[in-house]
C-alpha cells in the first residue's frame, strides 16, 4: 500500500471497536476449549490491535496477558483502557513485530491471535508462533477461510487480490495437522461478528471519507475497494468467513 494510502487507512480505522471480525462470545467459546490451564495463565495477544478481544479475553481468564503489535497508537490506546479499567497489573500492551517475536522460547501458556495471523499467513504463523508456547500450550487463531467450493466469480476475484494465500477449512485443518499441532475445536464465527463491530462502523467511516475527498479519484477509488469487502460479505457471507482455530503444542 503506497504510504499516503496507508495513512488514510489507519486516519479511517481509528478508535474503530475493532479491526477484524469478533465477539465477546466467539472469544469466550474459543478460550472454554482450553483444558488443564494453570490458574493464572500467561497469555501472548499477538497483532492485538486497539485490543478489544484482549479486553474481552482479560473478563473470562485470571491470567496476565502481554499484547503486542507494530501500531504504536493501538498500543498506547489500549494501555489507556487498561489502566481507566483498573486493569494495568494484568495487561501489558508493547509495540512488537510477530515476525521477529522478541520473547524466550517455551514462555506462554496460550498464545492468542484474532483477525492477526493472515499478516504473516497461517502455515508461517503457526510455525513461528509455536516455539514460544510451553508444551502443552495452546494456540488459539482466528482465520479468514473458504467455506464452500463454487464460488462465485467476483468474490473470488477480489479475495485472489486482497489475500491470495486463502485456504479452505479443510486445508487450513490440513496445514495444523503438518504443523505437529493438535487440533482441538474449530468454528466459524457468526455474521454479526463481523457487522457490529467492524464493518458497520468501517461502513459509517467510508461514507465520511467519501464526502471529505469527493475531489480525489485515486482515493475514492481506495475507499471504494474497501467498500467492496463490506457488499461481498453481505451478499456472499456462506462462501467465506473467519473460523477460530484452537490448536495444542504436543
Amino acid at each position: 500500500m503506497e504510504p499516503h494510502l496507508e495513512k488514510i487507512f489507519f486516519e479511517m480505522h481509528t478508535d474503530l471497536p475493532r479491526e477484524g471480525p469478533g465477539d465477546f462470545e466467539s472469544t469466550k467459546k474459543a478460550y472454554q476449549l482450553l483444558k488443564d490451564l494453570p490458574k493464572q495463565p500467561l497469555i501472548l495477544d499477538i497483532g492485538c490491535g486497539p485490543g478489544k478481544q484482549v479486553l474481552d479475553l482479560i473478563k473470562i481468564t485470571d491470567g496476565k496477558i502481554i499484547a503486542v503489535d507494530n501500531h504504536q497508537p493501538y498500543i498506547d490506546r489500549l494501555n489507556v483502557n487498561a489502566v481507566s479499567q483498573g486493569l494495568q497489573h494484568r495487561i501489558q500492551a508493547q509495540k512488537g513485530d510477530m515476525f521477529k517475536l522478541q520473547f524466550a522460547e517455551h514462555s506462554f501458556d496460550v498464545i492468542w491471535a484474532e483477525g492477526s495471523i493472515y499478516i504473516i499467513g497461517f502455515e508461517r504463523g503457526l510455525q513461528t508462533f509455536q516455539p514460544f508456547l510451553k508444551k502443552r500450550g495452546y494456540l488459539a487463531v482466528t482465520e479468514i477461510s473458504w467455506l464452500k467450493p463454487n464460488r462465485p466469480t467476483d468474490l473470488t476475484e477480489f479475495w485472489d487480490k486482497e489475500y491470495p494465500p486463502m485456504q479452505s477449512v479443510e486445508n487450513n485443518l490440513q496445514i495444523i495437522q503438518n504443523s505437529g499441532l493438535k487440533l482441538i475445536g474449530h468454528f466459524v464465527l457468526p455474521e454479526h461478528a463481523w457487522m457490529d463491530d467492524y464493518y458497520i462502523p468501517l461502513e459509517k467511516r467510508i461514507d465520511l471519507y467519501k464526502a471529505k475527498f469527493r475531489d480525489n479519484p485515486e482515493i475514492l477509488e481506495f475507499l471504494a475497494f474497501n467498500q467492496l469487502e463490506i457488499d461481498l460479505f453481505r451478499k456472499y457471507s456462506d462462501y467465506f468467513g473467519s473460523v477460530f482455530y484452537v490448536m495444542q503444542k504436543i
